[in-house]
């Protein structure tokens, strides 16, 4: 099991110095975009991670909205295992966007055909606000896709979707999806004023900014939040998880080696009691 950090917080040009300080906080791997891979270059990027000692988790393609997304994707299978990653992900349709379910599974096929031809591991992320997103949306997608196709699966984006809402404890899902889950992310949530309002509005189709704002900037470091990582560290070893784990996160732009660090340092604090 290793310990990864996402590169969403950097652009091109603070990409180096990105990798630099999650190296220097001790994690293991990343996960990159599908999009910064081929806008920086797949051989400056393997340059650059083999020269801060740190793996390719798996590289996440764009929303599944469009055929040119869904070839895109696919060809990224190729690119994702040429760096050494173990998955290529991929995001469901905003919700009300694409309200085909053969296309969608048609392209989440075609992705997962191309990773199995790349002997990668498709995942399917159960992103807030998209086509697949509550826990039973899920569970049918996954019986209804190749079986090749694992799961994605986030602290965050479980959250709103818990019997116990508000509360923190997120382990139903892990316990739901103990068999599909493939990779894991972590972040908190500290909700916003009427954050669950803003859920539904999102879950519905309602891509209102203020709903799309406040769901962001809910996402916050771990320990900072409402959710139980203790809880979710005794369950995903109780399922006999043994995959990378991702700190994802969004929207910590500023400081960002404070963050890295602070986020390792909590879920190290975490698992050193179990």
């Amino acid at each position: 099991m290793g310990i990864g950090y996402t590169t969403i917080m950097y652009d091109e040009e603070s990409f180096t110095d990105g990798l630099e300080e999650i190296a220097a906080c001790r994690y293991d791997g990343v996960e990159m975009g599908l999009g910064e891979v081929n806008e920086y270059g797949a051989e400056f990027v393997e340059e650059q991670l083999a020269e801060h000692g740190l793996s390719l988790y798996m590289l996440m393609g764009g929303w599944l909205e469009s055929e040119e997304e869904a070839e895109t994707i696919a060809a990224g299978a190729d690119t994702a295992a040429d760096l050494g990653a173990d998955f290529i992900g991929m995001l469901p349709p905003q919700r009300g966007l694409i309200n085909n379910d053969d296309l969608v599974e048609e392209w989440i096929t075609r992705v997962c055909d191309a990773a199995a031809d790349a002997d990668i591991t498709p995942v399917l992320h159960h992103h807030s606000a998209t086509h697949i997103e509550r826990p039973a949306e899920v569970e049918r997608w996954l019986e209804r896709c190749p079986d090749n196709l694992g799961l994605l699966w986030d602290t965050a984006h479980q959250y709103p979707y818990e019997e116990n809402y508000p509360e923190g404890d997120v382990t139903s899902g892990i316990e739901q999806f103990a068999d599909d889950i493939e990779y894991v992310h972590l972040k908190d949530v500290e909700p916003t004023p009427g954050f669950a309002d803003h859920v539904d509005a999102l879950s519905s189709g309602d891509f209102n900014l203020a709903n799309v704002a406040l769901l962001y900037y809910a996402y916050t470091d771990l320990g900072e939040g409402r959710i139980d990582f203790q809880g979710v560290a005794d369950a995903v070893d109780k399922i006999g998880y043994d995959g990378h784990i991702t700190i994802e996160m969004e929207k910590q732009t500023k400081d960002t080696l404070v963050h890295a660090k602070q986020n390792m340092d909590y879920w190290q604090s975490v698992t050193a009691k179990q």
